[in-house]
């Protein structure tokens, strides 16, 4: 009895020890870390792949030497099953523990993409088909469907997405990111609406957001958005046209040759601010939240003209009468003659 006694006791510890020395070896190998370069190393799990699949191309790779411990311990701790399909970006100084981390909570590698101030609906459907990481799901003529699903009330997609950094994982579609950027802009229209300033002449946040538009397309510079938003609302307090030349451009349309004519400022059509009153009927490019800003909180003065100065530096000269503004672009055309016979 005492023999059998004696033998279970060192079958026991037998036991104890090869466990312990099992989690030992799993914690120092799920401990260790794993080889990649300096910059890291993409690595995809396509869908459906099973977690030996998974660990097998890690070996393949050879980010890891071995997966027998990796295999053993996601089976235990029951996270095999949990590992879901994406890119991911293997950063240096990763373990396997980390990795399954990242692996189980989706923490896929994202990219980044900007919608420019300024930009039309056109240069965004062209942008997004130009990432690679981008789906393509629409065309042109899928604006109104897309606007439609959103619930909104305009249909005509001019001005509608917020100019931002989005950031987004591979394979998310066009529409999944138009989608985040027109619903930011929905929150920032109706933030910037709610501090509007009592000297707007906007009745509406749409109103507002064409606005912004045509302020966005007449200068870059921060310090002088709300001025130029100043003069336009000026003049549409007098019952001044606009007259601005972005909107008659948009009017054009695609087929613009970049030389604006006065045949151009001439010809009729419902963006053309030098043949009607008021607004455009619809925004002409994106603008940001600076630019509805400066739309809703115009700077105060009288100044009813403005025109480029022809300096480097994209400023304007502001005028409160016809003869100052005629005479201010006098001057720039003659800083323009100078720099084209000095081949500037």
């Amino acid at each position: 009895m005492k023999r059998l006694i004696i033998l279970f006791s060192i079958l026991v510890l037998g036991i104890v020890a090869t466990i312990g020395i099992g989690a030992w070896q799993v914690e120092r190998f799920m401990s260790t870390v794993v080889t990649v370069p300096a910059n890291g190393s993409e690595f995809e799990i396509a869908n459906g792949s099973s977690f030996a699949t998974v660990t097998g191309k890690l070996v393949d790779e050879g980010i890891i030497e071995s997966d027998f411990w990796f295999r053993l311990y996601a089976r235990w701790s029951g996270e095999a099953s949990a590992v879901q399909a994406g890119e991911y970006l293997i950063a240096p100084g990763a373990t396997p523990k980390t990795l399954l981390e990242q692996f189980t909570s989706g923490t896929v590698r994202l990219y980044s993409f900007t919608i420019v101030e300024g930009w039309n609906h056109r240069d965004l459907l062209a942008a997004l088909h130009q990432n690679e990481a981008i789906a393509a799901s629409m065309t042109d003529e899928d604006w109104p469907g897309l606007l439609s699903d959103l619930g909104a009330e305009i249909l005509h997609p001019e001005g509608l997405f917020l100019p931002e950094t989005y950031r987004f994982a591979r394979n998310t579609t066009d529409r999944q990111l138009l989608t985040q950027a027109y619903l930011l802009m929905q929150k920032v229209l109706d933030e910037e609406w709610e501090a509007r300033s009592e000297t707007t002449q906007m009745k509406s946040p749409y109103e507002a957001l064409i606005l912004a538009s045509i302020v966005e397309k007449e200068t870059a510079r921060a310090d002088e958005r709300p001025r130029i938003a100043g003069v336009f609302t000026r003049r549409l307090d007098k019952r001044m046209r606009l007259q601005t030349d972005p909107t008659v451009i948009y009017g054009i349309g695609p087929g613009f040759n970049g030389n604006l004519t006065r045949k151009d400022l001439r010809t009729d059509t419902p963006y053309n601010t030098y043949t009607r009153h008021g607004l455009p009927p619809t925004p002409i490019a994106m603008p940001g939240r600076a630019a509805i800003r400066s739309a809703l909180n115009p700077a105060p003065g009288k100044a009813l003209f403005f025109v480029a100065t022809g300096l480097d530096d994209g400023s304007h000269s502001f005028s409160e009468t016809k003869a100052e503004h005629d005479a201010a672009v006098a001057r720039y055309l003659q800083r323009l003659r100078l720099k084209r016979r000095q081949g500037g």
